[in-house]
């Protein structure tokens, strides 16, 4: 079906106000070149702090990141990724590399007290494990995002990269498997690639 609503009766059917759906996802783009404007620690921490109330299966929370600010760690990072993503991501005064851990159920008694026996769920099985960890994690890579625009920044997300070689490069010893690399930070100059179409409703909603 159809809807015959207009955008601003749509919008009004949501319970946050117009311009903070707007900087959320309306006006929120991509960015693929950024400013020397710094990122702070701070901010970091205040988007983390907001977005881990986001829901994850049994709260297992598996989402791990590593945050490549220094010259050092940007040369690391950098060699990875695809040659289209290497000068945006040398460009962004931070890259997060967001990653599943595949020993979360080594934190449960933490995170999950009111259950004791929730470790012992996920120890038998690693490649099931794996399978839960990326599917939350992945889940919370979608809060992320929605938090570093909450911060005033521009999220520029990439799957496009070695996984292996970057995980070899930074993860060597761990059970954390990357899975996106945000550049996070205020747009640059042309910071945006025309906007695609979206799907509307009635393209992707069934109802029965």
């Amino acid at each position: 079906m159809t809807s015959t609503a207009s955008p601003a009766a749509l919008a009004g059917a949501l319970n946050v106000p117009h311009d903070v759906q707007d900087l959320l996802f309306r006006e929120a783009r991509t960015a693929n070149s950024f400013s020397d404007e710094p990122v702070t620690d701070e901010q970091l921490q205040a988007i983390y702090d907001l977005v881990k109330w986001a829901p994850t299966s049994m709260n297992t929370q598996p989402l791990r990141a590593l945050v490549v600010r220094s010259p050092e760690g940007k040369e690391r990072l950098v060699k990875h990724m695809a040659e289209g993503n290497r000068a945006k991501t040398a460009s962004a005064p931070v890259a997060v590399v967001l990653a599943a851990d595949t020993d979360f159920h080594e934190n449960l008694p933490k995170t999950f007290p009111h259950k004791p026996d929730a470790r012992d769920m996920f120890s038998g099985s690693e490649a099931g494990r794996e399978g839960f960890a990326r599917l939350n994690s992945l889940l919370q890579v979608g809060y992320f995002i929605i938090g570093v625009r909450a911060a005033g920044l521009a999220a520029g997300p990439m799957t496009g990269f070695d996984n292996a070689g970057l995980d070899a490069e930074f993860f060597g010893g761990t059970k954390w498997k990357s899975l996106v690399v945000v550049n996070v930070g205020k747009p640059g100059e042309n910071p945006w690639f025309d906007r695609l179409p979206r799907l509307d409703y009635d393209e992707v909603v069934e109802t029965v």
